[in-house]
């Protein structure tokens, strides 16, 4: 038995705490709906339904289209959003901690930091090519932007110096399984390092030793920090400045 007839007999066996949590489950069921055919369901008006979509469409669980097939006015389908599905709990935390248990136990705890710091330097460069070649305050602000997107409360401001900017996570996406894999924390410092490999990033803050927020100072290098580190380097090839932000400051080193 498919359709509407069914996903109301399926849900009509499952407690349902709220309109709003019913509607979001109607539309996880039947991929999308009508205001109308979900009132019917559950047996509300057109009206209130219509503004609990509202209000879920707010908060951007749902969104809508226009569909104009069929007789009479053209009505709106609904849909749950990338957040909407999110908003229903998974297992995937799980699986990632019980995975990463399974690598520490079979391969070793210095395997597993070296599977996770690849990792993170894959995710780097997503994030550095995202960010984009500017200035270092916006590459931070779209870098707060995407974290807040994977589930970050970050936030972002600059230090009296004028050179130095304060990053601040309140929320960590991953902050459960980072208290039994500490490591995972470690290699968040040296993602921010290769983020930004034209400045200076130390962390402050940790959530880990007891602060209500992770904390990391990212200072943007001199031409003179530059020649430091390239006197200090091996003898190769020195890396350039990666960001025309030290070519500005260059012409005012003259």
């Amino acid at each position: 038995m498919h359709g509407p007839v069914a996903a109301s007999r399926v849900m009509s066996s499952e407690p349902v705490t709220s309109t709003r949590e019913a509607a979001l489950t109607i539309l996880l069921r039947l991929g999308q709906a009508t205001a109308t055919s979900m009132a019917s369901q559950l047996g509300v008006s057109v009206q209130v339904m219509r503004r609990h979509l509202r209000s879920l469409e707010q908060e951007g669980l749902v969104e809508s289209s226009c569909n104009t097939t069929g007789p009479g006015r053209p009505s709106n389908l609904w849909r749950l959003t990338a957040r909407g599905r999110d908003h229903f709990p998974d297992g995937s935390e799980e699986f990632a901690r019980g995975l990463l248990q399974t690598v520490a136990h079979c391969l070793g705890p210095e395997q597993l930091q070296t599977l996770l710091g690849q990792q993170a330097a894959a995710q780097a460069r997503r994030y550095r090519r995202l960010l984009g070649d500017c200035p270092l305050e916006k590459r931070l602000q779209r870098l707060v932007e995407l974290r807040r997107r994977e589930g970050y409360v970050a936030d972002y401001q600059p230090c009296q110096d004028r050179r130095s900017w304060l990053l601040k996570a309140f929320h960590c996406s991953v902050a459960r399984i980072a208290e039994q894999f500490p490591v995972i924390c470690s290699q968040e410092l040296q993602l921010y390092r290769s983020i930004f490999p034209d400045c200076h990033v130390e962390r402050f803050h940790w959530i880990q030793e007891g602060g209500h927020y992770c904390g990391f100072r990212v200072q943007q290098n001199t031409i003179a920090d530059w020649k430091q580190s390239a006197a200090s380097a091996p003898p190769q090839a020195p890396q350039k400045p990666p960001l025309d932000d030290l070519e500005g400051e260059a012409a005012l080193w003259g």
